[in-house]
C-alpha cells in the first residue's frame, strides 16, 4: 500500500555509462522531489472560515430595448406588462463576496454589482442585509460593500500572493448557481496570468472548480487567509472544466484599501508610452534576452521626462520590483503610492543605468500641448536606403501636406517600401516617419542612411526604427539586408 504522505523514490540512473573502450558519457540523474500528500481533510479550515463567505444578489431594471427590434421589443413588452404588471421588468445576477471588517466591509467583483439598483448581502446565517456600494473598480473588477450588521461579522484577513507557488492546495468558497456555501479545493496551476480582461491583468489560475455565482468569492491558502478573489472561468460549456482565474491578494488589497479611503482608486503614473521587447528589438538594443518595457514615448513635463527618461529607453525594475514584460510595468507603477521617489533601472547605450523618480497621480483628462514646433521650409532632400528597402524624403510644408503629417514631427518620412525588403516585412509604409534610428535623431536621409551604414560596418545585424504613424509612435526593428 502506498504511503499518501510520501511519494516512493524514482530509481537513480547510473552516473556513468560506458561506450566503446574507456569513453564515457555523463547522464543527467532525473531531477528528484519530495510531495506532501493531500490533506487529511479540509473541514476544520472550512468550517472556520464558511461564516466569513457571502451570497451577493443584485437587482437592476431591465432596458425597454431588448432585441434592438421595435416590433420584436413592442411584443416582448407588452407581454411582460401582463405577466408582471406591478412595473418594468428587473432582472437578477447573483454572486459571491467576503468579509474583510467586522464592521461590515466586504470585497466583491464589480461584474455583480455593475449596474445594480439594490445590492442584498445574505450571510452564512441566513441575515439578509441591504448593502451599500462604496466603490468599485472596473479596470481590476472589484468593488467594496459595506453592511450594517447588528453586532460584528466573521470576517478574513488578506494573505501575501506573492508567496504562492504553482501547486499550493487552495480553497475556493462561493455561491455557484445560488446555491450558497460551497467549497470546493485544488491547487495553484499558474500565476501572472494575462487573459486580457483589463489593462492590469496579473491572475492566479486553478483547478479549484469555479462556476457562475462564485465570482468575488476568496480564494484562501491553507493558513484560511484569502489570496486571491475569483474572478473568471474559461469555460466553452459554462461550467467548470478546471480553468479558473482570480485576483491575486496583493493587487487587490491595495485596489480595495483605496475605494475604503476615497471611494475610487488612485493609481500611480509616470507618463510614458511603452511597447513590448522582442527578439530583435532585443539584439538591436543589446539585450540578452526580450524582456522588460521599451519607452516609445515620453510626456513632456511627465515625471519620467523629469528624471531623465527618454524613448528608447527600456525599464528593467520599478521599485525594485523586474519588469519582466511589457505589461507588468503598468501594474506596477498603478500599485506605487503616488508622491513615492522609486528607483528606476534602464537599459540604455548597452548598459544598465539607475534614475530617480517621483511617482505622479494617473489623470485620464486631455494632455497639455507643447512648444510651438519650428518647421523648416528647405526644399525635400531625398534618398534611398537600400539595405532597409525603403526611399525617404525629408520633411517640407508640401510633404507634410501629402502624407497629413503633423507640423510638430520632426525626422524623414518614407516615401517608397520595397516589397521584398525588411521593411516592408515588418510592415513599414509611406508616410511613416524616421524619428530615431538606434536613439539617434534623423532629419534628413543622409542622417538615415550614414546610421544604417554605422551599424553595418560595426558589424550589427540589426537597427532600430523610432516610428511615427498618425499621431501614434513606436520601435521597429530591421534586419539589415547585406545582399
Amino acid at each position: 500500500m502506498t504511503d499518501q504522505t510520501t511519494l516512493p523514490p524514482r530509481r537513480r540512473l547510473g552516473a556513468f555509462a560506458a561506450i566503446g573502450f574507456g569513453a564515457v558519457l555523463a547522464i543527467a540523474a532525473p531531477l528528484e522531489a519530495e510531495a506532501r500528500g493531500a490533506p487529511e481533510s479540509f473541514a476544520d479550515l472550512a468550517e472556520q472560515l464558511l461564516p466569513a463567505v457571502v451570497n451577493i444578489a443584485s437587482t437592476q431594471a431591465v432596458s425597454e430595448s431588448m432585441t434592438g427590434d421595435p416590433q420584436l421589443d413592442e411584443f416582448f413588452k407588452e407581454f411582460f406588462e401582463r405577466n408582471q404588471p406591478e412595473g418594468p421588468r428587473r432582472e437578477t445576477s447573483l454572486g459571491s463576496g467576503f468579509v474583510v471588517d467586522p464592521d461590515g466591509f466586504i470585497v466583491t467583483n464589480n461584474h455583480v454589482i455593475q449596474g445594480a439598483d439594490e445590492v442584498t448581502v445574505r450571510l452564512h446565517d441566513g441575515t439578509e442585509l441591504m448593502a451599500e456600494v462604496i466603490g468599485f473598480d472596473d479596470k481590476t473588477d472589484l468593488a467594496l460593500l459595506k453592511v450594517e450588521p447588528s453586532a460584528p461579522l466573521a470576517y478574513v484577513s488578506w494573505g501575501d500572493s506573492e508567496a504562492v507557488r504553482i501547486g499550493d492546495w487552495v480553497l475556493a468558497i462561493g455561491n455557484p448557481f445560488g446555491l450558497g456555501g460551497s467549497v470546493t479545493a485544488g491547487i495553484v496551476s499558474a500565476r501572472q496570468r494575462d487573459i486580457n480582461a483589463g489593462p492590469y491583468d496579473d491572475f492566479l489560475q486553478t483547478d479549484a472548480a469555479i462556476n457562475r455565482g462564485n465570482s468575488g468569492g476568496p480564494m484562501f491558502n491553507m493558513d484560511g487567509a484569502v489570496i486571491g478573489v475569483n474572478t473568471a472561468i474559461f469555460s466553452p460549456s459554462g461550467g467548470s472544466i478546471g480553468i479558473g482565474f482570480a485576483i491575486p491578494a496583493n493587487q487587490a488589497k491595495s485596489v480595495i484599501d483605496q475605494l475604503r479611503e476615497f471611494g475610487f482608486t488612485r493609481r500611480g503614473w509616470i507618463g510614458v508610452r511603452i511597447q513590448s521587447v522582442d527578439d530583435e528589438l532585443a539584439e538591436g538594443r543589446g539585450l540578452e534576452t526580450p524582456t522588460g518595457a521599451l519607452v516609445a514615448n515620453v510626456t513632456p513635463g511627465g515625471p519620467a521626462e523629469t528624471a531623465g527618461i527618454v524613448a528608447g529607453d527600456v525599464i528593467l525594475e520599478f521599485d525594485d520590483k523586474k519588469v519582466r514584460d511589457m505589461r507588468a510595468l503598468p501594474r506596477i507603477v498603478a500599485e506605487t503610492p503616488i508622491g513615492k521617489t522609486v528607483d528606476v533601472v534602464v537599459w540604455r547605450d548597452n548598459a544598465r543605468e539607475q534614475v530617480r523618480l517621483e511617482v505622479g497621480e494617473l489623470d485620464e483628462g486631455p494632455a497639455e500641448l507643447g512648444e510651438e514646433p519650428q518647421v523648416s521650409e528647405a526644399p525635400p532632400e531625398q534618398g534611398s536606403i537600400d539595405l532597409l528597402g525603403v526611399s525617404v524624403a525629408s520633411l517640407t510644408p508640401e510633404i507634410r501636406e501629402a502624407f497629413q503629417i503633423g507640423e510638430d514631427i520632426v525626422g524623414v518620412v518614407i516615401t517608397e517600401v520595397d516589397g521584398a525588403g525588411p521593411a516592408a516585412g515588418k510592415g513599414l509604409q509611406p508616410g511613416d516617419v524616421i524619428i530615431d534610428v538606434d536613439q539617434k535623431p534623423v532629419a534628413s536621409p543622409d542622417d538615415v542612411l550614414s546610421r544604417v551604414e554605422e551599424a553595418r560596418d560595426n558589424g550589427h545585424r540589426v537597427v532600430t526604427l523610432f516610428i511615427q504613424r498618425l499621431g501614434d509612435t513606436s520601435w521597429v526593428a530591421l534586419r539589415i539586408d547585406k545582399s
